[in-house]
């Protein structure tokens, strides 16, 4: 490392320490913090630059609170700014965000809107901005601060840069938030303008990394909220990444994005860069615990190196509802305030993957029937008796079938013990069987198919539908059809259900060992391995569902239960109508068999 340098590096760490030492002295009241926590802060910024600098061959750039400025006297204040959707709150410690509430839509647990600015803390704030990389610590220094209307809040600080041949060079770094009354996003402008002596910004190959609030509302128990998730989304322009986050880690996205964000299972936060070529390849995600055991979730993007006098980035972003409704309206210039179009924000919505035309289908349906009687609960009724009377054909089909081999079950036991010994000619003989009564058993398998193919698409609409969050049924049991529905909240917890005790899961296995039941006892069937396995599937699934699903959200286990009681009403129906037919059929077609097999003798 060249002489000069090495002063360089010296000086500003020590002017660095100074100033910071002196400003802790005068502020000890800090946002939340111990008096020196601000000190070794901006030490680590400091040693942070310089390190990744030598690492990767490039003259550290270090930056510190101009000297020449009285911004010493500054003191910490908060500002709000209150639109028709949200209400921000910001700090002038960095310019940045530590309250977000959506005003719209409410958290169930605190009555107040649900709050998009989570788990703020001293050293990690929300759209704070860290120098360099990811890894850099927040800009923790107090900023001028301006409100330039009833929208838009700017904040702005000088600082002292040491270029590369070790003079010393000025700019200023400016945060710019703008709103409009009735839009979920905002615009934040970071400009840094170069003063006196300013080349560029290049700490470690970055200029600046932005990240988005370390936590998103409602309060996310990984534990506890089974039924949900934190995800990191991104867009390249063609196609959307989701990946759920895992436990306590750092990782790195490392293909091109245009928007990335970090998205519950109602709500979401997407930044997208105006101009998306000035950013880093790669984005970061985490999910490390830095207060109360608590969980963080977010996003940092990081700006490439900064040359010239003055430039200003852009970025748009989005902080409101999962929902297709406002999502889809950023495709669509005149749709929204900010005149922006074609984004795909919707892109981020959760869905079923290759199922997806099936989703978009069934909520087409079922918000069509939500126009005519405005109850969620009614239209997912309606719309399950809609599907099972339209797989009737199917479910009747197959449910003949099967009676059939119940009828048919003395002659299968014959041709069992008849050829136990030769698998070949015993599979031969059940064939014939089968052609015989014209049972087919892929008829039995193709409605399952049907009603699982169906099932797993309406699990993801019913578990991430935004519609359904806070949509009552029936008040006092199932006030909200995004959750588990409620008789009685204990004070303990029982073993894997939880506090609460809930009715639905218990009328759906009961529903479904009803079922199995009664097509269990269409006739009298052999004990062999196979039926004692669908003896397993029908009534020993359902108890096991029952404690899976226990916490399910309220509309899925609707569509569930209901969908077992209507066809339990149809298979009485088929066994009352089929049963005698089949009972006729069977014995005919035996006796003209064995009259054929008496002439082959």
């Amino acid at each position: 490392m060249e002489k000069n340098t090495l002063w360089a590096i010296i000086l500003s760490t020590i002017v660095l320490v100074g100033f910071m030492t002196a400003q802790t002295i005068l502020f000890p009241n800090s946002f939340k913090q111990p008096a020196h926590s601000t000190s070794q802060t901006s030490q680590s910024t400091a040693a942070e630059a310089a390190e990744s600098a030598e690492e990767d061959g490039v003259l550290p750039v270090l930056a510190e609170s101009s000297e020449e400025s009285a911004e010493e006297n500054l003191t910490e204040e908060t500002y709000t700014i209150t639109t028709n959707k949200v209400k921000v709150t910001f700090t002038n410690r960095g310019g940045d965000v530590i309250g977000y509430e959506l005003l719209e839509h409410k958290d169930t647990e605190t009555g107040k809107g649900v709050e998009m600015a989570d788990n703020i803390s001293a050293t990690n704030r929300a759209f704070s901005l860290s120098l360099g990389k990811a890894s850099g610590s927040i800009v923790n220094d107090i900023f001028n601060a301006r409100v330039i209307d009833d929208y838009t809040i700017g904040f702005f600080r000088n600082f002292t840069v040491t270029n590369s041949d070790g003079s010393k060079g000025t700019f200023t770094l400016v945060k710019t938030y703008s709103f409009k009354p009735d839009d979920y996003v905002f615009k934040l402008d970071v400009t840094v303008d170069g003063g006196e002596g300013f080349s560029r910004l290049n700490v470690g190959d970055a200029a600046y990394t932005l990240r988005t609030s370390p936590q998103i509302g409602p309060h996310f128990d990984r534990k506890v909220d089974r039924y949900e998730n934190r995800t990191f989304v991104s867009y390249n322009g063609e196609k959307a990444k989701k990946i759920i986050l895992g436990t306590n880690q750092y990782k790195t996205y490392e293909k091109p994005w245009n928007w990335a964000g970090l998205g519950g299972k109602y709500f979401i936060i997407l930044t997208n860069p105006a101009n998306p070529s000035a950013m880093a390849q790669s984005v970061g995600y985490s999910s490390q615990t830095e207060v109360n055991d608590y969980a963080n979730a977010q996003v940092f993007m990081t700006r490439l190196p900064v040359d010239g006098e003055k430039t200003t980035d852009s970025y748009y972003v989005y902080v409101g509802p999962r929902s297709e409704k406002e999502l889809k309206k950023y495709n669509v210039a005149a749709n929204n305030s900010w005149g922006l179009e074609s984004k795909h924000y919707n892109e981020s919505l959760q869905t079923s993957g290759i199922l997806n035309w099936l989703e978009t289908i069934l909520k087409f349906v079922m918000e069509l029937l939500y126009k005519i009687i405005p109850n969620w609960g009614v239209s997912i009724i309606i719309l399950t008796a809609i599907l099972k009377f339209a797989m009737f054909p199917l479910t009747a089909k197959s449910a003949k079938g099967t009676l059939k081999m119940q009828q048919l079950s003395p002659r299968m036991q014959e041709v069992q013990a008849k050829y136990k010994d030769n698998p070949q000619k015993m599979q031969q003989e059940t064939a014939k069987l089968y052609k015989e009564i014209g049972y087919n058993p892929m008829t039995g398998c193709l409605p399952l198919l049907f009603q699982f193919v169906i099932l797993w698409a309406m699990y993801n609409l019913f578990n991430n539908y935004f519609e359904f969050r806070g949509a009552s049924f029936i008040p006092g049991w199932i006030p909200d059809l995004s959750r588990g529905d409620n008789v009685k909240t204990l004070s303990f917890s029982l073993p894997l259900l939880g506090n609460h005790i809930r009715l639905l899961p218990v009328i759906y296995v009961i529903s479904q060992l009803l079922f199995g039941k009664i097509t269990g006892n269409g006739g009298t069937t052999a004990a062999s391995a196979n039926q004692g396995q669908m003896k397993m599937m029908m009534y020993g699934m359902p108890l096991i569902f029952f404690f899976i699903f226990y916490n399910a959200p309220a509309g899925l286990l609707l569509y569930w239960t209901v969908s077992n009681v209507i066809q339990l009403g149809q298979q009485l129906v088929i066994n009352k109508t089929m049963k005698a037919k089949i009972a006729a059929e069977i014995p005919a077609k035996s006796v003209k068999s064995a009259k054929s097999g008496k002439k082959h003798r």
